[in-house]
Order: C-alpha cells, then sequence, then structure tokens
C-alpha cells in the first residue's frame, strides 16, 4: 500500500521524484517522508491558507512527536519510521523550518551572504538529511551537499522570479540589482509583464552564471567513493543543470510562470548520469 508521503511526493510532479525512485524500498520510503515534510512546510507559508507561523509550529511538535516515536499524522508517522531507521539529526529538520519561517518575514535579500543564508536553510539542510539516507563513506560528502543544495535553490530562485514577484518578494541580492542599474520597482515591474529591458537581462544573466558556477564547484566537491551512494542526488543536480540551461536558452521567461523540463528531458538527464556522463 502506498504511504501519506509517496502520494504526496508523486502528486507533486517535483523534479526530484526519478531520482527518488532508483532507490532501494527502505531508502525510497525514507525520502519520500523527508520530501513531504519539506513540502509541508514550504506550503505553510508560500500557499494562500497555509497556516503560517502557528503551522510551522504544529509541523515542527510533530517532528519532536517523530523523534519520539509517537507521531499523530501519516506524514509523521512516515518521518517517525524514516528517522529511526536513519540518522537524520533533528536539528537540520527545524533548520528547513527556520528557511521556511524566512518567508514570512523576509521579502529583500541585501546581499548574497544574506541570500546564503536562506539557502543553507531551505536547500543545503536537506541535503544534508538527504545524504543520510542515501548513505556516504567520505566527511567531504557534505560538503558537496550543501553546495549542491545551493546551486538547486539559485536555480530555484531564477525559474521563480515572475511566481515571487507576483507575492511581492525578491531574491536577487539588491546589491546585484544596483550593480546592473535596476531599481526594485522596476525589477517587480519586469517579472510580472514579462517585458525586460537589457538591464535586466543582463543581471538574470549574472545570476545564472552564478548558479552555474555552484553547480560545477557541487561536482568538483564530490569524493569518488561516494559517487555510486550519490547517484540520486547526482540525477537532482543533471535535472537541475539542464534547467538551468534551459531558461539561458529562452533567455531569462518573465511574466510567464515557471520554466519546466519536458519529461523526455529528465529522464534523458536521468540516463545521461546512470551513463556517467
Amino acid at each position: 500500500m502506498e504511504s501519506a508521503s509517496a502520494r504526496l511526493t508523486r502528486a507533486s510532479g517535483t523534479s526530484f521524484y526519478y531520482a527518488f525512485r532508483i532507490l532501494p524500498h527502505e531508502k525510497r520510503r525514507a525520502i519520500f517522508a523527508l520530501y513531504s515534510l519539506c513540502r509541508v512546510l514550504d506550503d505553510c507559508v508560500d500557499e494562500e491558507g497555509g497556516g503560517g507561523e502557528p503551522a510551522l509550529r504544529y509541523w515542527l511538535e510533530e517532528v519532536e512527536r517523530g523523534y519520539r516515536g509517537r507521531a499523530e499524522t501519516p506524514l509523521g508517522k512516515d518521518l517517525a519510521w524514516a528517522v529511526k531507521r536513519f540518522p537524520i539529526p533533528r536539528p537540520l529538520l527545524e533548520e528547513i523550518a527556520a528557511g521556511c519561517r524566512m518567508d514570512l518575514n523576509v521579502r529583500r535579500y541585501p546581499s548574497f551572504e544574506d541570500l546564503r543564508l536562506y539557502c543553507s536553510r531551505v536547500a543545503s539542510a536537506v541535503g544534508l538529511a538527504s545524504i543520510e539516507i542515501f548513505g556516504y563513506q567520505h566527511p567531504g560528502t557534505r560538503e558537496y551537499a550543501r553546495e549542491l543544495g545551493l546551486a538547486l535553490q539559485l536555480t530555484n530562485i531564477l525559474r521563480d522570479v515572475s511566481v515571487d514577484a507576483a507575492k511581492g518578494r525578491i531574491y536577487v541580492p539588491l546589491e546585484d540589482l544596483a550593480r546592473f542599474g535596476v531599481g526594485e520597482e522596476a525589477f517587480l515591474r519586469a517579472a510580472r509583464d514579462g517585458h525586460a529591458p537589457p538591464p535586466m537581462q543582463e543581471l538574470l544573466a549574472f545570476q545564472a552564471a552564478r548558479a552555474r558556477r555552484h553547480h560545477e564547484r557541487a561536482a568538483k566537491l564530490l569524493p569518488a567513493e561516494d559517487r555510486r551512494s550519490m547517484l540520486p542526488a547526482r540525477i537532482m543536480g543533471a535535472v537541475y543543470l539542464a534547467l538551468l540551461e534551459e531558461i539561458e536558452r529562452r533567455r531569462f521567461p518573465l511574466g510567464v510562470g515557471r520554466t519546466r523540463l519536458s519529461r523526455p528531458r529528465k529522464l534523458w538527464a536521468l540516463v545521461r548520469t546512470l551513463l556517467g556522463g
């Protein structure tokens, strides 16, 4: 019988689903539980009627109950099963919730270092929790997880410029807007109406180049002995790098929602990674 977290993961349409499917049963069940928790925490702050801070507090309490073996919800029970079998540190899950909480209170990031803290919480912490499920030997794999999380989140930010602008949020650092002479209102207007003047195009190209550098750095940080066990993470990286390339190929589309990869493109990224490309 399919678990609650497996159903949520499949229904979400996440690009990570293909990477998760290659895992053996127990690891797949655990990563579905972790992903579903992340999805629920994100929905608390991003979805209308998500519940905001009270909902975040409820799910943090459910996480605590899960670690004590007393979870109340189907998702909490899936998570309790996962943390009993894999050494997922509870502080990492609290970090993820803290990152989601930032979405309630922070709508601008003055510098890249400010943004890095957000990315560390909502993405790198997820990566560090995930590798405890995947399994690894070399402690350097933790640095790979941190860097890959940063690369994935920077790609997400570039993909979601228009979606975030509709909520009044700008995740591109304000120091970069100033570097290219793009004001906050001009940024929001371009993101919403889809008309990007040359400075906006240059600003987004700069963000894409930064994301690419972090994708490349993550690949270099992965210790050779853990390449096999990190295959799901490598597939995630390959899918998101293909997404970044598609955004660049389309010259940073705005005002049209999210750029998405077709299923064949995702599967090709998976196959290419499996073949070692």
